[in-house]
């Protein structure tokens, strides 16, 4: 089989990849050339029979590995070459272990661009421009959310309408305490009552009654909640690792968290998408694989890792242009 050059496994750019994966029991290894990983299927419920399935590496953002999986050194190598996030997790997607707050295999490059790195660091020392870029970022957050909302047909098939009187009024609610707000503690505030908002919404539009987020609940709308919200923090850290920025520099969820920037990241998808379809794939009594390729599935029908890409690329980028 001919050989790849790392360059040519990077071609496409993560912004543009499809692929995130969550495997488990199984074993990921390199073969002929390619990553495949390795599961053992009953057959006639007698014999085993071991089944290889290809990871079309190129065009993958983030491997998530859960119970009962285990990786080659090959593999990893393979992985690292193509830029591929790898994280060890639990089942389900949840909790993410190797981590530190939110930490992953990165891929080891020091080629990549330093610009970001440079127009982050040039507000971040600075207390009121970090509280700035924490106010930009949640209200691209709600931005996104209302666009979401306004495209996706299916959602307003299953009774999601941003027209919603409480809805506006949270929104309205939102956008005063954030442009008032004078400490990241006050955004923070502002956030946990307009998502509490919207779990009362999302509960009431699918009529789970007595809902409350829980993250250590068994009920399917609380375990979607934390799926959903890991696969988020899969493409946050994809992109801050792209991008160069190192997940310390967060604006909003404080400086002493290493890992707080990908959460920081994450939220500006997770209530626009996570969100609805947790609850209305608990509705629905789904699997825990259907809901992920659901999840997944909006995650590209609404461009999530672009966004991300943009947001945090032009608050980069427009603190180097004020000098």
């Amino acid at each position: 089989m001919e050989q790849f050059s790392p360059s040519d496994m990077k071609t496409i750019l993560h912004s543009k990849r499809a692929n995130m994966y969550y495997l488990e029991y199984c074993r990921v290894m390199q073969k002929d050339g390619r990553v495949l990983y390795l599961t053992e299927a009953l057959s006639n419920n007698k014999s085993g029979e071991n089944q290889y399935f290809n990871i079309p590496i190129a065009n993958t953002t983030v491997l998530l590995l859960g119970n009962g999986t285990s990786i080659t050194q090959a593999a990893m190598r393979m992985l690292a070459q193509a830029g591929v996030l790898v994280g060890f997790c639990g089942g389900g997607g949840t909790p993410l272990y190797m981590a530190c707050e939110v930490e992953w295999f990165t891929p080891q490059s020091e080629y990549r661009p330093t610009e970001y790195l440079h127009g982050w660091l040039q507000f971040w020392f600075d207390d009121g421009k970090r509280l700035d870029a924490a106010k930009t970022f949640q209200k691209a957050r709600l931005d996104y959310l209302e666009r979401v909302w306004t495209k996706d047909k299916d959602l307003k098939g299953e009774g999601f309408a941003l027209q919603d009187a409480v809805l506006q009024s949270s929104f309205e609610t939102f956008h005063n305490r954030t442009d008032a707000a004078t400490k990241q503690s006050d955004l923070l505030l502002t956030e946990a009552q307009l998502t509490k908002s919207l779990y009362k919404y999302a509960a009431n539009a699918v009529r789970i009654e007595d809902f409350k987020r829980q993250h250590d609940s068994n009920d399917k709308a609380n375990d979607f909640l934390n799926h959903g919200n890991y696969l988020a923090y899969g493409l946050a850290a994809c992109c801050l690792w792209v991008l160069g920025i190192p997940h310390g520099f967060a604006v909003m969820h404080g400086k002493t968290r290493r890992g707080a920037l990908v959460f920081d990241v994450a939220d500006l998808i997770k209530d626009a998408i996570v969100l609805p379809w947790a609850f209305v794939c608990a509705k629905e009594n789904a699997t825990e694989q259907e809901f992920r390729q659901q999840i997944l599935q909006k995650f590209t029908d609404h461009k999530a890792l672009d966004f991300m890409f943009d947001t945090v690329k032009s608050l980069a980028l427009q603190s180097q242009g004020e000098e």
